[in-house]
Parts: C-alpha cells; sequence; structure tokens
C-alpha cells in the first residue's frame, strides 16, 4: 500500500470488480459463464477454468482503470500469472487497477441469526505474502440473516479484530459485514449494525485506513455519515444477489457508495461469446456499474 494507491481508492472516479468466487461459489459461476459441472472433474480443473475467465476479463480492453479502482482477487489467483506476470503486479502495474485480496476461509454455520467467519489459520503469513505480491487491500466477508443484535455485534467484534491485523501489517482492510438481502428485518438489522461499526470506529487508529462493502441499504443514503468518516477511504456495495439492473438502480439512488460487484458484474458473459461479443457484453456491465456509483 502506498500513499498514492490509497489516494486514488479514496478520491478516484470508479468501482471495485469483485473476481474473487472461492471453492464454494466457483462452481456456480461458472455454469453461469456457460460452463457445466460435467466439464471437469478435479479441484485443480475447475480453479483452471475459473483462472481461465477471470485472465479473459481482467486483459479484456474493456477493463481498465478508466472505470474501475480495484478488483477483488481469490489467494489461488494471486499466486497464479496473467499474461506472463504475477497477477496482482499484472494488475496494477499493467492496468492500473488495485489489487485486493480475498483472505477469509468461509462461513461457520448460523448461530444467533448470523455466520460470523471461519478462522483464518496462517493470516499473518498469508499477509506477508500478500505484501510481498503487491496487494494493496484485503477483503473478508460475514453474513447477518437475521435482526439479531447479539450476533450483529459479534460480526462487527469479529471483524474490527481481524481488519486490526491486516491494518498493523500494512494493508487495507475491508471489512464486509453483509446483511442478506432477504432478511426479514432488514433496516433493523443495518441500524444495529451501524451502531456497532459507529463504536468500533471510535477506537480505530486514525492513521490506518479501512473501507467497507456493504449490502445495499434499505433506506436510501443510510450510509452517508460512514462514507464521509474522516477514517474511512471508501464504502462500496455488493449486489447480494439482485440483477445487475436492480442492483444499479438501488445503488444509484446512495449518494458517494460505489459498488463492487461480482456476480452482477459478469452477468451476461459466456465461454461460448467471440472476443468482439464478449468485450461487447463485458464493456456495457462496466459501464452500466459505473455510471451507477457515480452518483
Amino acid at each position: 500500500m502506498s500513499a498514492e494507491q490509497t489516494t486514488r481508492m479514496s478520491s478516484g472516479r470508479g468501482f471495485i470488480a469483485a473476481l474473487d468466487q472461492s471453492g464454494g461459489s466457483t462452481p456456480k459461476a461458472l455454469r453461469l459463464y456457460g460452463i457445466p459441472d460435467d466439464q471437469y472433474s478435479t479441484e485443480a480443473e475447475m480453479f483452471d477454468l475459473v483462472h481461465a475467465m477471470r485472465t479473459r476479463i481482467i486483459t479484456n480492453p474493456a477493463f481498465t482503470s478508466d472505470k474501475i479502482l480495484g478488483t477483488i482477487l481469490f489467494e489461488q489467483t494471486v499466486d497464479r500469472e496473467i499474461a506472463g506476470r504475477p497477477s496482482a503486479e499484472y494488475v496494477w502495474q499493467e492496468r492500473g487497477i488495485l489489487p485486493i485480496l480475498k483472505v477469509d476461509k468461509g462461513l461457520e454455520p448460523p448461530e444467533t441469526g448470523v455466520q460470523l467467519m471461519k478462522p483464518i489459520p496462517d493470516l499473518d503469513a498469508t499477509l506477508r505474502h500478500a505484501l510481498d505480491k503487491g496487494v494493496f487491500g484485503t477483503k473478508m466477508r460475514s453474513v447477518i440473516r437475521e435482526d439479531n443484535e447479539a450476533g450483529i455485534d459479534a460480526i462487527v467484534a469479529q471483524q474490527f479484530d481481524i481488519a486490526g491485523r491486516i491494518a498493523a501489517a500494512g494493508l487495507v482492510p475491508i471489512i464486509e459485514p453483509e446483511v442478506d438481502i432477504h432478511c426479514p428485518g432488514k433496516p433493523d438489522a443495518e441500524e444495529m449494525m451501524l451502531r456497532a461499526i459507529t463504536q468500533h470506529l471510535g477506537l480505530w487508529p486514525a492513521d490506518r485506513p479501512l473501507m467497507f462493502k456493504l449490502t445495499i441499504p434499505s433506506v436510501d443514503d443510510f450510509f452517508a455519515e460512514l462514507i464521509a468518516h474522516p477514517k474511512v477511504v471508501r464504502v462500496v456495495a455488493l449486489s447480494g444477489g439482485y440483477s445487475r439492473d436492480e442492483a444499479c438502480e438501488r445503488l444509484a439512488r446512495n449518494h458517494g457508495l460505489i459498488a463492487s460487484f461480482s456476480r452482477a458484474l459478469t452477468e451476461g458473459l459466456s465461454v461460448h461469446q467471440t472476443d468482439d461479443e464478449f468485450t461487447a457484453a463485458l464493456a456495457a456491465s462496466i459501464d452500466q456499474i459505473y455510471q451507477a456509483s457515480m452518483t
């Protein structure tokens, strides 16, 4: 992380492309891309296919720093190459896009209305490796299923605890306590979550930048104070299961909130498209998400 990179993330125009599908979400991503489960038989083959998909996106002429500030990468992606160069190095030096590493290892079973993150073994070694690879920041996800204050407090506390270790290592943590879009008490859950975040932010060191990735709120501009908070580099939004059209329509109503879409970004892309068809589809997706992020 450099001052130049932090400034770009805090004040640059654009959004974050989330290309960090992991073992659990990769089969679905490949199916949506036109590759059925019977096209591979091992996990290694599956990850080869998804790396080819990510490479096709990242090297595409539509995937540029004009509209994309950063991209979230899976750990295996960071350890592989794109166009003959280490992936994070290629993303930053060739494309001018900030590389961000997904560090969580998935979710615990639901308890008290939430899913905490599983333990992250060897986190310190992972962070050192990320720094060596030129990574800017990290992302970690947990999920809020119900408006349960005790569960939500536990989620936020866990996120901030791990974020402290990440920031101390010299990376910018992205805290992601996702509120499920089907949560029956979603507005109340968001109020509880924001209250807990605000309390932890009061204790957060001013010299350690951090970010948030949150579900698009039920109440427009609900995160306005968090977006304006002097300790917060950026607040970004996940698409959360909405279609790209609906996610963009909702996002556009929230001023200063930018996208960090995954499935909504790749919606409409197919392994069977020609290069020209693929570029046209990706460019249309990027432009739509960019425009929604610029309100």
